[in-house]
């Protein structure tokens, strides 16, 4: 399938193309479905796999090329696997991975991906999220599985049961965050508790912020002008638009 003028740009940007081959799938609940993957070659390119890894995805939408970004899940860089975790709604790339059984390939981009775990490591982690960002939240906690974790996910559900969130009762504590008036509500209550959870030395934590646009500038700006986080101590990404 060609990439029309997005995978000219990420060509030109140094993107690199690979083709996966669905070896299997699962349903995880009735809103997460994990589909199994070779990785065509992704991990051995690139020395393996880093936490929050991810690759921009291509579907075909009514004959035109849509790419969406997903994080690896388990990735396997020895069996050159991984799997990619859908939050399923309406959309095109839903629909493919509701569809989708061993066989099947689909390509993927690789192209903006970068992260290193912060140095010296955290004493404490403070996690902002939804259900696009789900993957990569688990994806942090497997890689500081010491550090004790606060997150705040944006989501319907009313428990963190109901969510294949990766949590040690004893070292996350988890609010969930109904979304309202485009993500003010999350912005709200975040901003309610960080600075008491911070305390007045910011300096030995770290703050992850991954959900739509707007909101992740909000708290990013946030941490660093109002909060006093270092820069370095903050990593922020716009992961959708609303």
């Amino acid at each position: 399938m060609s990439h029309g003028w997005e995978g000219v740009v990420l060509k030109l940007f140094r993107g690199r193309d690979f083709t996966f081959t669905v070896t299997g799938a699962e349903q995880i609940d009735e809103d997460f479905r994990r589909v199994r993957v070779t990785d065509g070659g992704l991990l051995a390119a690139t020395g393996g796999a880093h936490p929050t890894m991810w690759v921009r995805v291509w579907f075909d939408r009514a004959g035109k090329p849509h790419q969406r970004g997903y994080t690896l899940v388990d990735p396997d860089p020895e069996a050159g696997t991984f799997s990619l975790e859908f939050a399923l709604h309406d959309g095109t790339a839903s629909d493919w991975a509701r569809a989708a059984k061993a066989g099947d390939t689909i390509d993927a981009t690789l192209q903006g991906t970068g992260f290193e775990l912060p140095d010296p490591a955290p004493a404490r982690l403070f996690v902002v999220g939804d259900p696009a960002s789900l993957p990569a939240i688990n994806s942090l906690l497997d890689a500081l599985p010491e550090v004790p974790a606060t997150l705040w996910f944006e989501t319907a559900h009313s428990s963190p049961d109901d969510l294949p969130l990766r949590l040690d009762p004893d070292r996350h504590t988890v609010h969930l965050v109904p979304r309202r008036d485009g993500g003010a509500r999350l912005v709200e209550e975040v901003k309610a508790a960080l600075p008491a959870l911070l305390g007045p030395d910011p300096s030995d934590a770290y703050v992850w912020i991954a959900c739509d646009t707007a909101t992740t500038r909000a708290l990013a700006g946030y941490a660093r002008r109002k909060l006093g986080v270092p820069r370095e101590r903050v990593n922020a990404t716009g992961y959708w638009r609303p």
